[in-house]
């Protein structure tokens, strides 16, 4: 059986060897053997090989099937600063994951700039932290101010996604937003307000708390990867698209 690299970057930072493929791996940290968990996960296959940081012989050497004949599931390789040891060429596809054990794969792209761009926009980070933020900078720009050694605060790698906002004054009616704005909205408001005003902070932490969800339904146009080598997206389906890929899929996510 062949030997499969995960890197999970939510609920937890994550180097995973297992012999199940992509759809079997999401099915079983999801659900668990006996499908008794319930638990939302994103990860990215990873082409593995590369660098001295993680024990690829290791693995190919443990990871290997049990006696009975059944795969070996998963086998941590590390769960310490592992994102910024994965060169973004080595990242394949992500796969979105519901409770529920579906999984949507999105192919790794060149970054493109939003086409919507109003000037701000609100980030939710998934890994090595967790926040989110409000921000004056486009995504290019985000990952690259996040990642700049220069910058008292920063961090080697980042990846991130960025969300719809729909009407802050009208929240309750601009669309499917799902639960994300049900505390600090008005601190929300203060972020975007004073960042518009053109005060000298680019970005405004608007929750440091951990999310238990990652609110699918809301990712607007991708999810990024940032580091020093540069940046990749990975780009949301719009919801036309989703009805013809994946509907159950969307349903699962609260999309639908």
């Amino acid at each position: 059986m062949a030997v499969h690299y995960y890197l999970t970057v939510f609920p937890m930072e994550a180097m995973v060897a297992s012999q199940l493929d992509p759809e079997h791996f999401a099915s079983y940290m999801a659900l668990g053997d006996r499908k008794a968990a319930a638990e939302q996960l994103m990860f990215i296959e990873v082409t593995g090989g590369f660098g001295d940081y993680f024990d690829w012989e290791f693995a190919e050497k443990k990871c290997v099937p049990h006696s009975d004949g059944r795969p070996k599931n998963s086998l941590y390789l590390s769960v310490y600063r592992v994102l910024e040891n994965v060169p973004l060429d080595a990242l394949g596809t992500i796969y979105l994951v519901t409770k529920d054990g579906r999984s949507l794969p999105i192919e790794k792209q060149e970054y493109k700039a939003p086409g919507d761009w109003v000037g701000y926009s609100l980030y939710r980070e998934y890994c090595p932290m967790s926040p989110l933020a409000v921000s004056t900078l486009n995504p290019k720009n985000y990952g690259e101010y996040m990642t700049d050694p220069l910058n008292k605060v920063h961090v080697p790698s980042i990846m991130f996604a960025d969300l719809k906002m729909g009407d802050l004054d009208d929240i309750e009616n601009s669309g499917n937003v799902g639960q994300i704005y049900d505390r600090n909205l008005d601190h929300l408001r203060d972020c975007v307000t004073s960042l518009k005003a053109g005060t000298r902070k680019m970005t405004k932490i608007v929750d440091r708390s951990n999310f238990s969800a990652s609110f699918y339904q809301i990712i607007d146009n991708g999810l990024y990867v940032a580091s020093g080598e540069g940046i990749v997206m990975y780009p949301m389906p719009d919801r036309d698209a989703l009805k013809k890929i994946d509907y159950d899929w969307g349903r699962s996510a609260l999309i639908f």
